[in-house]
């Protein structure tokens, strides 16, 4: 049995997977794009076991979540340029920076108040590395709703936004109506624009609205789930499936899966 502190031994295995005389050949043929996907599912995953409420999940896909961030540091070490260590000094000194109402001299702060200071603190970090427009630093990578929120919080923050939600909704029918004009030309690339404003629109009222518009989207989604499945267990009931069953009929099904609280 190792005496290693877990944290080591995890990097200790990583790099023998990477190991460029026995390592693990499909580990050794991995850099950082290959990587990436892996790093966002797990991060899903994650998620999905807090909203699963299992705690054995939970602690699993932590696990497959942490072993991503000891593979990126070890290609980057690889490289010369961190280690995991560095990762985690890093990462231990900004978040006392962020908190000086716990490490340092401080008053303590209300939620609303840490979440304004949280941000400043971002804004003086960014410009410290040249990044001065409002909407520099937030990642491409996220998520199109996700992102979407995230711009237009920070463009809200130098006051370039709607007065309240009802404004937003002015706008939203404004969109609709720029959208229905472009069916009748059936452009694809038209269609596509005013769709994609129609979408930042909506993200835009969920903010107003004090919602997070990817996590609506997804409380959207499993409930699609959950009344399909109910109507593809109805139609079963009566020897059918959807492929051999009218829309009249699904709709009723439907009916009914909303009726039944789904």
């Amino acid at each position: 049995m190792s005496n290693e502190a877990p944290i080591q031994a995890l990097i200790n295995v990583m790099a023998a997977l990477r190991d460029p005389e026995t390592g693990c050949p499909w580990d050794k043929e991995q850099d950082f794009a290959t990587i990436a996907p892996y790093t966002i599912e797990e991060a899903y995953e994650v998620r999905a076991a807090i909203a699963a409420g299992d705690p054995a999940q939970l602690q699993d896909e932590l696990g497959d979540l942490l072993f991503q961030v000891v593979y990126h540091a070890q290609m980057a070490a690889e490289r010369g340029w961190f280690s995991f260590d560095d990762v985690a000094a890093g990462i231990t000194a900004k978040m006392i920076r962020r908190h000086p109402h716990v490490f340092g001299e401080e008053a303590s702060r209300s939620a609303a108040a840490q979440t304004a200071a949280w941000e400043s603190q971002k804004e003086a970090e960014r410009a410290s590395l040249a990044q001065h427009g409002a909407l520099d630093g937030v990642a491409m990578a996220l998520p199109a709703l996700k992102r979407a929120q995230k711009l237009t919080s920070r463009a809200a923050r130098v006051k370039f936004d709607w007065p309240d939600a009802n404004a937003v909704l002015e706008k939203l029918d404004e969109e609709i109506a720029e959208l229905k004009a472009e069916l009748a030309e059936a452009k694809p690339a038209r269609i596509a624009d005013e769709l994609g404003d129609l979408l930042f629109v909506l993200v835009n009222l969920a903010r107003k609205l004090g919602q997070d518009a990817e996590a609506c989207l997804e409380g959207a989604n499993e409930k699609f789930i959950r009344r399909f499945s109910r109507v593809e267990a109805l139609l079963a009931q009566s020897g059918k499936t959807p492929r051999d069953s009218t829309l009249e009929e699904m709709e009723r099904f439907w009916v009914t899966a909303k009726q039944e609280g789904l």
